[in-house]
């Protein structure tokens, strides 16, 4: 899966899941302040990055994750192995 599907993949699940305009996903924006995300939805988030790629994300690597680029690097660095 190449990095543009990817951040497509991405975008278009985040944008249904969190009912948040696509255009509001920049590289550089806060997930947690674009998502509007509380623990609880963060909790969704991570469940559905996982179920979605088979991946798992560590809780004391979610601190790693901030913006919608960390994001795809997390997802494009870990479908890799």
């Amino acid at each position: 899966m190449t990095r543009e599907e990817i951040i497509k993949q991405v975008n278009d699940l985040l944008s249904e899941e969190f009912e948040i305009e696509q255009s509001e996903f920049t590289p550089d924006a806060p997930l947690k302040e674009t998502l509007n995300l509380d623990s609880i939805s963060l909790v969704d988030l991570v469940a559905l990055v996982q179920f979605t790629y088979k991946i798992t994300i560590p809780v004391e690597e979610l601190h790693k994750i901030q913006t919608f680029d960390d994001l795809y690097n997390y997802i494009e660095e870990h479908l890799a192995k």
